[in-house]
């Protein structure tokens, strides 16, 4: 190949290499922001007097980082789904972020949170959902500032993805934990799930009156077949809990009827990721997912490694990648990217209601 013919070969190949860096550098939306509990929590639980902390290894193993407050060996969904949206760092925790950070977004997610205020106070501090709509509604007030007015500002939330996963403690932390909590006497299942949706409804009301238009709410997850439900309520430590997961499904019905409420508001995109149907379907068949083990933690002591969560500077088990739990609750980089890709692109109809994220970013 001579010179001039190499040239003209190789322009279009450099011009494809540019394009693709072009690509890169532009997220498909301006800003990400976060709210939810230890499932996405990145470190704003690590210097208040909570139990509900992660900034110790093993936790963090194969985060390049190290042990950041992420509840996980890795990446947690929303650190996959920032990726897939195209965002080259990771969005940063709320605790210690600049005005900079604020303009592409933050992380306001709290370990042990609830929609409930009470949910996880046996477990000493953290910010509820209520806590965090407070961070955004001061974070908003700064991006005005930087911004120059609020119509900017405005302007600018409005093409946010904003995820919200609230309501696995509301259960774990408080409505299966009649020890601490008077709510399962107070209330069926039904009516339980009626008051969190009323209460959701409200906070929901708040972050869209402070400029959220694009909205993914993240269905609770199958809490009953986490490590610690099967080693306490499972005789066979196999079989998920059957009560636990009913309630949780009856929850999540509300959340799609909420979600086409919310729908219904001037510019408003909502949607809802039906993290319990991901999860039923990676539980159906673990092997087509990678997975050889999922009623066990990789990180944790006692049955099913659930008694007891992941200890400071504990040896997990080697083979984290074939893990659908990665600790007591919470679940492996591996099964996080599963939920995160899946959410990010609907893989089966049932996957999400009415669209992916891939989709929501475009409107």
């Amino acid at each position: 190949m001579g010179r001039a013919a190499a040239m003209r070969w190789l322009r279009p190949a450099l011009l494809l290499v540019l394009a693709a860096a072009a690509v890169r550098a532009e997220p498909q939306v301006p800003c990400y922001f976060v709210f939810g509990d230890s499932l996405v929590d990145n470190g704003n639980n690590n210097d208040i007097a909570s139990l509900a902390r992660a900034n110790y290894p093993p936790y963090g193993i194969d985060f390049p980082g190290g042990a950041t407050g992420r509840f996980s060996n890795g990446l947690t969904t929303v650190d996959a789904i920032s990726r897939l949206l195209g965002f080259d760092d990771f969005i940063p925790p709320y605790a210690g972020a600049t005005n900079d950070q604020l303009l592409t977004g933050v992380n306001f997610a709290s370990a042990a949170a609830g929609i409930r205020d009470e949910t996880g106070q046996q477990l000493g501090q953290r910010i509820s959902f209520g806590g965090q709509l407070q961070n955004y509604q001061s974070a908003v007030q700064q991006l005005v500032s930087i911004l120059g007015d609020e119509d900017s500002a405005a302007s600018h939330l409005s093409q946010c993805i904003f995820t919200v996963g609230m309501g696995s403690n509301d259960y774990l932390n408080n409505y299966f934990m009649p020890a601490v909590y008077q709510t399962s006497q107070q209330y069926t299942p039904e009516q339980y799930a009626d008051a969190l949706i009323a209460q959701y409804l409200q906070q929901l009301r708040t972050l869209y009156s402070y400029g959220a238009r694009k909205v993914a709410l993240m269905g609770v997850g199958q809490v009953g077949c986490s490590p610690n439900e099967l080693a306490q309520r499972s005789p066979d430590g196999a079989t998920c809990v059957p009560e636990i997961n009913a309630a949780i499904d009856i929850f999540n019905r509300r959340l799609v009827a909420l979600v086409d409420q919310f729908n219904a508001l001037p510019g408003a995109h909502f949607t809802y990721i039906n993290a319990y149907g991901i999860f039923e379907d990676i539980l159906r068949a673990p092997g087509s997912h990678g997975l050889t083990v999922t009623n066990r933690g990789c990180c944790g002591v006692g049955r099913n490694n659930g008694q007891v969560t992941c200890l400071p500077f504990q040896t997990p088990c080697a083979n984290r990648n074939e893990y659908l739990f990665w600790d007591a609750f919470h679940p492996t980089e591996a099964a996080n990217i599963l939920v995160g890709r899946r959410a990010y692109s609907a893989a089966l109809p049932s996957d999400v209601h009415p669209v992916d994220l891939r989709t929501l970013a475009q409107l």
